[in-house]
């Protein structure tokens, strides 16, 4: 809620800030450094979906999105490298996801509004989702059915679509909608109606699926062209909130909670209160921050490990900030530098178990860090 002094503030006591002094409780050094091209990479993402492949993670960059594995020793294999047809297309995000056989895909969007799903087993695109009205800015996959993936998007809309089908089951846009771009969209991990999303409009908005998902289902059985089926209109959120005085570039839900960062060298973690009454007016209830210094540039995306143990995030100096989430008082856990990084780290990604972070950088590099874990111990 915002005050009348433009500040603000929660129900409860005023939220716990983190220090800065790390406790270096765990302790990462560089492994690896690879140079993937002239073109800054935006995202850099490892497979949660199948635990077959959880050491394998995706990147894109330009008109490439690139699959690689982490192996022993800080080696990174190239697995397989997909060049878009238009050189034009930068690709800002990608997504792991499944066809509803198991096949893993790779499903990355960017500045043409243009969603590819590509079958990770044979390097060819399996869909193309053409639905935007411009560019993508981020796609998120449901854990709980991953088939199912969400886009956020510059023409200020949310879309679910359906990776084995094709169709586009849901646009989240209009009267209460958000009202500049989309810049960050999540599923809820265990509440398989609800996603939350994020933009330049500096809200969160928080999105129910409930009453429309029989769509959803059909969207499973639908045997006509994905064109014709009946794709729904969600207008209002269930919660809006203005956690932020400045545009909202990544959240993410950690249980009911949501953790959300802007450009103001923090990332936030909340309670959304939902008033029963007023449906779509929410409180809010601030309850840690964690500060990141030198992170006031907008797209920078955070990521946690699978148990949300951790959260890594990078900053426009090539720094990278862990800080334990499951603590209060907020534990930074590391700080991470090298002498070598100095472009902005556009996202992380966090290996499974928290041992392994890599960095995607303006500069077209990717960093590999691996836990030091003491033999003594």
């Amino acid at each position: 809620m915002v005050g009348e002094t433009g500040k603000l503030f929660g129900l409860g006591c005023d939220p716990v800030v983190g220090s800065l002094t790390s406790s270096k409780k765990k302790e990462y050094r560089v492994t690896n450094r690879l140079q993937e091209g002239k073109r800054p990479l935006y995202a850099v993402v490892f497979n949660f979906i199948d635990s077959r492949y959880f050491n394998v993670f995706a990147t894109v960059g330009g008109n490439r999105v690139t699959i690689y594995q982490c192996l022993e020793g800080g080696v990174i294999a190239v697995l397989q490298s997909y060049v878009d047809e238009d050189k034009d297309e930068s690709f800002y995000t990608v997504s792991w996801a499944c066809n509803v056989d198991g096949t893993p895909f790779a499903v990355a969007g960017g500045i043409n509004g243009v969603i590819r799903v590509i079958d990770a087993g044979n390097e060819k695109i399996h869909k193309s989702f053409v639905g935007h009205g411009d560019s993508v800015n981020e796609i998120r996959t449901q854990t709980l059915r991953p088939s199912l993936v969400i886009s956020a998007s510059k023409d200020e809309s949310v879309r679910l679509w359906n990776v084995h089908t094709g169709i586009c089951i849901l646009i989240f846009a209009g009267a209460g909608g958000h009202r500049n771009e989309v810049l960050s969209v999540d599923f809820h991990p265990s509440d398989i109606y609800r996603i939350a999303s994020c933009g330049m409009d500096n809200t969160v908005k928080i999105w129910s699926m409930k009453e429309f998902w029989s769509y959803v289902e059909k969207s499973f059985t639908w045997t006509d062209l994905p064109s014709k089926f009946p794709t729904k209109y969600v207008q209002f959120p269930v919660y809006n909130a203005s956690v932020h005085l400045n545009y909202v570039d990544c959240n993410r839900w950690l249980g009911d909670f949501i953790l959300s960062k802007s450009v103001d060298n923090e990332i936030v973690l909340w309670e959304p209160k939902v008033k029963e009454q007023t449906p779509g007016e929410g409180v809010v209830d601030i309850l840690q921050k964690y500060p990141i210094p030198e992170c006031d540039i907008w797209f920078i995306k955070f990521s946690c490990d699978f148990h949300f143990n951790i959260a890594a995030v990078g900053n426009r100096e090539g720094k990278i900030f862990i800080w334990e989430l499951q603590s209060s008082p907020p534990v930074l856990l590391a700080r991470l530098s090298h002498p070598q990084s100095k472009s902005p780290i556009r996202q992380t990604a966090t290996s499974f178990d928290g041992s392994t972070i890599l960095s995607c950088c303006e500069d077209g590099t990717i960093w590999r860090w691996d836990e030091v874990t003491n033999s003594s111990t």
